[in-house]
């Protein structure tokens, strides 16, 4: 007995009437085998991968070596139906045969934790792969070179895809066509000629080491979006991205700095899934790249390469990168699939994710831009490892920002852990952008287009109204980093809250410790340069958040009680700007 005998099938089905691959009561896939769920943590295994892998004989030992029941689907399918899988192609087709193959497949993912061998075509059908992935297992592709497929595949004559064909040619097509599928298993385990037991030992080690990243949902109905958190992204990024894409072509868009570093990985990583890249458009690091002719420059490069609607622009970079490249998505035909991967922790952690997108003008930062959301945002966190410690201390303050906006808890753990996440610490930089993130997404899915008249998205603000003008008059040549700029906007707004009256005195005080503790600028006289308050508040009227020329910022209680305010006098802003040392 099977676990699919509730299938039902007729013994001998005439040729005109296909056997039946449904489950007997019409709800029994909708309604699955209750499971409260595995012991010790198990989940189910799937092999995938060409004919002559090896799923079966590995999958069997497999299940031996962790204790759970093997099944082979195509078995299943043959158990079901009452005929053999040739017999299923030749009187029924392909595409009845993989509606089927589905079915049973997603039924047996159902129940209990188990080992699983599909065929060899099972993963290249798009519902199949969904179905597998929507079951919570663990798909891992054996991966196995041309010359060992040959060999084993000798004399499987019965197998549809060999009946009267060239095993050479039919496997080198199926490797091009399925290879790039298989690549968005969970896991790729290359095998040899070496004893089963070894490819056995390795695959379980293989699964025992995988650590599949965070997703944290941004919740904006057929636009919402995963943002995916951990390491060892970019090498699998076109597994990621492939399946939310409308045609596996891309252009990247990326600074000269990070390209070096990190575009071979990117690459390797969308080759293998079958994503060409029509086109790598290099650009200046620094925020004078935000401007209309780098934006122009990059669009007629998407053009040039071929590209149309239903060509990916990839961001691969920093804020700067996110900002120009979204926007060039934005108006490129009037709209592109876009892909955020971000490496910069301030990218990571803020403007990555929102869909948020633009260019500076000489009055002033981000004046022009879209609201154009990402497919996805892959924060591969293993790629901080690589930034200047300035960069890294730079987009700590956006962290802090959200310590401050989310509440006691996320900011006590800042105060606490910030100096280490600086330092470089793993640990402390992953939990960063993971509850960051958290934060934002749910914050955007609340308020996408900071329409809220008080509050909502307009919150994350908090510091950007003299951060900004801070940035505009340094003139954006890297003098004052972003993240430096809201440091000291940070402290800004918490001395203008307390003088204001809205929090208490100790408040100050303790942000620009925290913000001096990792090392950043916590006051405008720890910039390198001075400023004149006057024109400092002509910048914030121009501001993008202004309204009717009267300048709004956000101002704050204490930790998770933040709000906004547009009716703050002008003359305590100015006081404020002059005691901290500005000029006329």
């Amino acid at each position: 007995m099977t676990r699919n005998t509730d299938i039902a099938a007729e013994t001998e089905p005439s040729p005109g009437h296909p056997p039946a691959l449904e489950p007997a009561a019409p709800d029994a896939l909708a309604a699955p085998l209750a499971w409260a769920g595995p012991p010790g943590g198990l989940r189910s295994v799937v092999l995938v991968g060409m004919p002559g892998a090896g799923k079966s004989s590995i999958g069997r030992r497999l299940a031996a070596r962790l204790g759970l029941p093997f099944k082979d689907a195509d078995t299943e399918i043959e158990a079901a139906a009452g005929l053999p899988i040739t017999e299923i192609f030749a009187r029924y087709g392909e595409p009845y045969f993989r509606d089927g193959e589905r079915r049973v497949i997603s039924r047996l993912l159902a129940g209990p934790p188990l080992v699983l061998a599909t065929g060899g075509g099972a993963f290249a059908d798009a519902r199949t792969r969904e179905a597998v992935k929507d079951s919570g297992a663990v798909s891992l592709w054996l991966r196995v070179p041309l010359a060992t497929l040959l060999r084993r595949v000798a004399g499987r004559e019965h197998r549809p895809m060999f009946v009267n064909a060239d095993p050479r040619e039919v496997l080198e097509r199926l490797i091009a066509a399925r290879h790039p599928l298989f690549a968005e298993a969970d896991v790729t385990v290359d095998c040899t000629d070496e004893p089963p037991e070894v490819t056995t030992r390795r695959v379980a080690d293989a699964i025992a080491a995988h650590q599949p990243p965070r997703r944290l949902p941004v919740g904006l109905g057929d636009r919402g979006y995963d943002v995916v958190v951990g390491p060892g992204l970019l090498a699998r990024a076109g597994a990621l991205i492939a399946p939310l894409l409308p045609a596996r072509r891309c252009v990247v868009i990326s600074d000269q700095d990070v390209a070096l570093l990190h575009l071979p990985a990117l690459r390797a990583g969308l080759a293998e899934a079958g994503i060409a890249v029509l086109a790598e458009h290099l650009v200046p690091p620094g925020e004078r790249t935000k401007c209309f002719a780098v934006v122009q420059a990059a669009c007629e490069t998407i053009l040039s390469a071929g590209g149309d609607r239903r060509t990916a622009v990839i961001a691969l970079g920093g804020g700067v990168v996110g900002d120009l490249a979204g926007f060039v998505a934005a108006i490129t035909t009037r709209g592109l699939p876009f892909v955020q991967v971000p490496t910069t922790l301030l990218a990571q952690v803020d403007s990555s994710v929102g869909g948020k997108t633009g260019i500076n003008l000489s009055l002033g930062k981000n004046l022009v831009g879209a609201f154009h959301q990402p497919r996805i945002v892959l924060a591969d966190t293993g790629v901080l490892g690589t930034l200047p410690p300035r960069e890294l201390r730079a987009g700590w303050a956006e962290v802090a920002k959200h310590g401050l906006i989310d509440g006691e808890t996320f900011w006590n753990w800042c105060e606490a852990n910030g100096p280490r996440a600086v330092a470089g610490e793993a640990d402390a930089l992953a939990h960063a952008v993971l509850e960051s993130c958290r934060l934002k997404s749910a914050v955007v899915a609340a308020d996408e287009r900071e329409e809220s008249e008080e509050g909502g998205r307009a919150l994350l603000n908090l510091g950007h109204t003299f951060g900004h003008a801070l940035e505009a008059e340094g003139g954006y040549g890297g003098e004052i980093l972003h993240g430096e700029a809201v440091a000291v906007g940070l402290g800004l707004a918490a001395s203008l809250s307390a003088r204001l009256g809205h929090c208490s005195q100790e408040w100050p005080g303790r942000v620009m410790a925290h913000l001096q503790a990792v090392g950043l600028p916590a006051r405008i006289g720890d910039l390198p340069r001075g400023f004149s308050a006057r024109q400092l508040i002509g910048r914030m009227r121009k501001d993008k958040k202004a309204r009717d020329g009267a300048m709004r910022f956000v101002l704050f209680r204490g930790p998770g009680a933040c709000f906004t305010a547009g009716d703050v006098p002008e003359a305590a802003v100015e006081a404020l700007l002059r005691d901290e040392g500005c000029g006329g």
